[in-house]
C-alpha cells in the first residue's frame, strides 16, 4: 500500500494467485480497519522496530514497510496506515477466476 506521496507504508508477504484474489484481500482488510490491532516488534537483523498484523497462517497479514528508529514512531506509523486504509474507497471486484494451469518450467526440447 502507498500513501499519497508515493511512499509504500506496507507490504503483505503473501502471494496471490490472480488479481482478483489480491483484491478480495486487501478489500476484506479495509473493512475491518477499524478493528486491526498490531504487534510491535524488533526486526530479526539490525536495529528498530516494525508493526505486524497477524494472519490466519504462519505469515503476518500485513507489515510495515520499513523499520523505525523509535518504538512511539513505530506506533505512530501503524495509526497512519490504519487511517489510510480506512480511507480507501470500496472497489468493484471482479469474479472470481479459476486458478491458471501451471506452466511448465522447461520447454518441449528439454530446455
Amino acid at each position: 500500500m502507498k500513501a499519497p506521496n508515493g511512499r509504500v507504508v506496507a507490504i503483505t508477504p503473501a502471494t496471490f494467485d490472480t488479481p482478483g484474489e489480491a483484491e478480495r484481500g486487501f478489500d476484506g482488510l479495509r473493512a475491518g480497519a477499524a478493528e486491526l490491532t498490531a504487534r510491535i516488534t524488533h526486526v530479526r537483523d539490525g536495529i528498530g522496530w516494525i508493526w505486524v498484523i497477524p494472519g490466519s497462517r504462519t505469515l503476518p497479514e500485513v507489515r510495515s514497510s520499513r523499520a523505525y528508529e523509535r518504538y512511539a514512531t513505530c506506533q505512530n506509523a501503524f495509526r497512519r496506515f490504519v487511517v489510510l486504509l480506512a480511507k480507501q474507497p470500496a472497489r468493484e471486484l471482479p469474479p472470481r477466476e479459476l486458478p491458471s494451469k501451471t506452466v511448465p518450467l522447461r520447454r518441449p526440447d528439454g530446455r
